[in-house]
């Protein structure tokens, strides 16, 4: 578990730019039964967080279409909501960062770290904006 205040400032990244923040597994299930679209981050602590998935993901905001619902958990810190947030994205495999759309409580995109890290931020928002160009 991390510190509290070691990760304050990462949170804010997300929380500041119109994400909630999930700490429960009733959270998450309340959040993704909700109509509409959800994008989820699965924040973390890692360098590729920083530089590129929560920068990608508040660089996509600025589009015409865009999720109905924001919000993040954060890998190491909320384990219960991560751990029920990772489970609504079956088939893919637990990393952090990812950041996930769903429409109507269903999966509809996925970006996995593998997708995240080493790829520059400008990259994830323009594949988060055609995900919303389709689903939202």
């Amino acid at each position: 578990m991390y510190p509290a205040e070691l990760v304050k400032p990462m949170r804010e990244d997300l929380t500041n730019i119109g994400f909630s923040e999930l700490h429960t597994a009733n959270d998450v299930n309340e959040a993704l039964q909700k109509e509409g679209t959800t994008l989820v981050v699965v924040n973390s602590v890692c360098g590729c967080a920083a530089a590129n998935a929560r920068p990608g993901a508040g660089m996509s905001l600025a589009n015409d279409k865009k999720p109905d619902n924001l919000v993040t958990v954060f890998a190491g810190v909320d384990r219960e909501a991560v751990d029920a947030a990772r489970a609504q994205m079956v088939p893919f495999p637990p990393s952090s960062p990812s950041i996930a759309l769903f429409k109507n409580g269903e999966l509809v995109h996925m970006l996995e770290r593998h997708h995240i890290e080493g790829r520059p931020a400008q990259a994830i928002a323009e594949n988060l904006k055609n995900a919303y160009n389709e689903y939202c």
